[in-house]
């Protein structure tokens, strides 16, 4: 494909490009239809470069059909521009070319491509929403059909293909949004192949000069590489003819691992490139699925295997149908990585889905290689989450993570990132079983819902009748399925009791039941919380009174009744707390059932002459909210700085904590005490630094930081129970 991809971009010409779209598939009338009705449509439009736009819809449509063979995607590839472009309608495209590829070109006209004039600069705050937006639109256009996104991928290939076009700005805009946008969905749909290309392309870009090392290390050494490398091919290939292959029965194939996955593994380990041990990998490619086995058995007694690096992908296959035997073995000073495969599981590992439709047409698959592809994480990922950078840092988890696999005691297997725990397993399950579990059974021995799962682990979920909060392990969780869930528990309660709370304040202060006070309200808006109860005095007031007047009531209005004994509200301070009441309040305490903190939702219940806060959340305050118990309002007082104590992993990089420290500068975090070396890894040093910012919302610090640090632990210091 190299060759292929290397004609794609150096094409100038529109036969040119014609001729190379005839090579990949075969023309026939529809197609011919297709690329007549485009060009035609496209006529007189230019690229930046100058060239003709059509050249584009045309390269798009051969990569498309290099991958996939497909032709009603060829048609829509060609034609993917066309609404978007030009005066054509999308019924225009269904009356000509059918319902199939107008459904796929609407699909990918709702994406909307972000034009260069639109594009948000590299530094701008901007960035991530404006990323996380067309990653959404995306994947909601391909919930219908994944075929959108196959051809979207062609597009943004063929982009990156002819960036050089672009003034520099420009270059890394859309090479950044490349990276953390379409090379994780093409990772996800397993199409290796565009994955590797999109990130090395991006990387070109975004980091010139970490690009430039390694291309300028992997050319100096080319000679000295590929000398390692044939000559571990020929000791595999030998291997593998004296137990038993014959010479024509199976391919070895050499590469020397991509740049982006180099530059991962170098900032990841914290090592220059002539200390990354794996630059070099192969793959075995034999006839049936069984021989994969019996070559595993042979490299395995050649060579000795790095155990802890084995995955078995064709007894256990990823959710996007990608199967493979991935093991490492030592050989001399070095390492190489080894993955054996069929040759239907090495097409389905190059082009993913988009392989599928290579054989949907043909032969059946061979008795063990039937192909079963799980799109379910694509419907089910959290499309209508109110924060769009939320939603985004879920999905892309999802995307792009290294996997475990991990059992129920039938023998189900589940699929899950690195570093998931067992609640995460229990929302894999199904979404009833993690709003209900209570603890796990990990290879029969009892364990915590938050323990990390690893590789192979056999895990029953111990579940109880009643659904049980889990908001404050919302962080720990690695799913977006179980974020999704813990969060959309959460937000159901506190509205359930921000209402309720908001009837027992207005009770409180009007010294009558709950009940009266909903009766009253029931026609009026939403109580909306105990931040808006003050100014639901009035309505509550005035609805009282329109009751009256409907109710016709001559000598005592029910106001009047209403209001016996009722007294104005006033705000009063006390330490850090702002309340809204019309009661004498003399003392402030803190319940020791929640161990509420400083910035965290509260609730007050009053009781002679003083007030009992408990976290919004708590399981004891939420029996007292449903029991009607006099209540009142509270808030924080904002005019404190909040504290934090943070644990960040720094690489062992020169200047990296400088990095760090200018990064919390940015983001408004004033250092106020730092302690290095806490603790030490192979690849990390640990270090707790405490800071102090206007900002109380502890989880968008920790996003801001995240971004470009790794983040362990984020501790509010201001306890709610320190009244310093």
């Amino acid at each position: 494909m190299d060759d292929f991809l290397g004609l794609v971009k150096k094409l100038k010409r529109v036969d040119d490009a014609i001729e190379l779209l005839a090579t990949q598939i075969e023309p026939n009338e529809r197609i011919d239809a297709a690329l007549e009705f485009a060009m035609e449509a496209h006529e007189g439009q230019k690229r930046k470069s100058g060239e003709p736009y059509i050249i584009h819809p045309i390269l798009v449509a051969a990569i498309t059909a290099s991958i996939s063979g497909d032709e009603t995607m060829v048609i829509s590839a060609l034609l993917h521009d066309v609404v978007e472009d030009t005066p054509h309608t999308i019924e225009e495209i269904g009356e000509r070319f059918g319902p199939d590829v107008q459904h796929i070109v609407e699909g990918l006209t709702k994406i909307m491509e972000i034009r260069d004039e639109k594009l948000v600069p590299s530094h701008s705050n901007e960035k991530l929403i404006t990323s996380a937006l067309t990653f959404r639109k995306m994947l909601i256009a391909s919930i219908g059909d994944v075929r959108v996104l196959i051809i979207k991928l062609c597009d943004r290939l063929h982009n990156m293909l002819t960036l050089d076009a672009l003034p520099p700005a420009k270059q890394l805009r859309i090479s950044e949004e490349t990276l953390v946008v379409y090379a994780p969905i093409a990772h996800r749909l397993g199409i290796s192949k565009i994955k590797n290309l999109l990130e090395d392309l991006s990387f070109r870009y975004i980091y010139p000069e970490d690009y430039a090392r390694i291309d300028e290390y992997i050319k100096s050494n080319h000679q000295s590489l590929h000398i390692r490398l044939n000559s571990f091919i020929g000791k595999v290939k030998n291997t593998l003819c004296m137990r038993g292959f014959h010479r024509f029965d199976f391919e070895v194939i050499g590469r020397v691992k991509h740049y982006y996955s180099i530059y991962l593994k170098m900032h990841r380990k914290g090592i220059g490139i002539d200390e990354v041990l794996d630059l070099l990998a192969v793959r075995v490619i034999v006839k049936e699925p069984i021989e994969c086995y019996t070559a595993l058995g042979a490299l395995h007694l050649e060579f000795t295997p790095l155990i802890s690096r084995f995955k078995d992908y064709i007894a256990l296959p990823k959710d996007n149908g990608y199967q493979t035997i991935h093991t490492t073995l030592f050989d001399d000073e070095s390492i190489v990585e080894a993955q054996i495969r069929t040759e239907r599981m090495h097409h389905l590992a190059e082009y993913g889905v988009a392989a599928h439709w290579k054989y949907k047409e043909g032969s059946a698959p061979k008795d063990g290689e039937e192909v079963q592809v799980n799109l379910e994480w694509l419907k089910s990922l959290p499309y209508q989450d109110d924060s769009i950078e939320e939603f985004y840092e879920m999905a892309k988890h999802d995307l792009f993570s290294e996997d475990i696999v991990v059992f129920s005691p039938k023998g189900d297997y589940f699929t899950l990132p690195k570093d998931a725990v067992a609640l995460d397993f229990a929302y894999a399950i199904h979404s009833e079983i993690g709003d209900r579990a209570t603890a796990a059974i990990i290879n029969k021995e009892r364990a915590s819902l938050l323990t990390i799962l690893k590789n192979g682990d056999i895990v029953r979920i111990v579940t109880q009748e009643e659904p049980i909060l889990h908001c404050s392990w919302l962080d720990t969780v690695k799913t977006s399925k179980a974020k999704e869930g813990i969060r959309s528990n959460c937000r159901a309660r506190i509205r359930e009791v921000n209402e309720l709370t908001g009837y027992n304040i207005l009770a409180t202060i009007f010294d009558k039941r709950p009940e009266e006070i909903r009766q009253l309200l029931e026609e009026a808006d939403a109580v909306g919380g105990i931040q808006r109860v003050p100014e639901h005095i009035d309505v509550l007031r005035e609805k009282i009174h329109r009751i009256s007047r409907q109710a016709k009531i001559r000598e005592v209005r029910l106001w009047e009744v209403f209001k016996k004994g009722y007294k104005k509200p006033y705000f009063k301070k006390i330490d850090h707390l702002n309340f809204f009441l019309n009661k004498p309040l003399e003392k402030v305490e803190f319940d020791f059932c929640c161990h509420p903190k400083a910035g965290d939702d509260i609730v007050a219940f009053y009781k002679e002459n003083r007030a009992i806060i408990h976290h919004k959340l708590c399981r004891n305050a939420y029996g007292k909210i449903q029991a009607g118990e006099p209540m009142v309002f509270v808030q924080w007082f904002s005019s404190k700085l909040a504290r934090y104590r943070l644990i960040v992993a720094l690489q062992n990089q020169k200047g990296i904590l400088a990095k760090l420290l200018s990064r919390l500068s940015q983001i408004g975090l004033n250092v106020t005490g730092i302690e290095l070396g806490i603790y030490s890894s192979d690849n990390a040093e640990y270090c707790q630094i405490e800071v102090e910012s206007e900002r109380a919302d502890k989880k968008e610090i920790a996003r801001e930081i995240s971004r470009q640090f790794r983040l362990v632990e984020i501790v509010s210091l201001d306890d709610a129970y320190n009244k310093n």
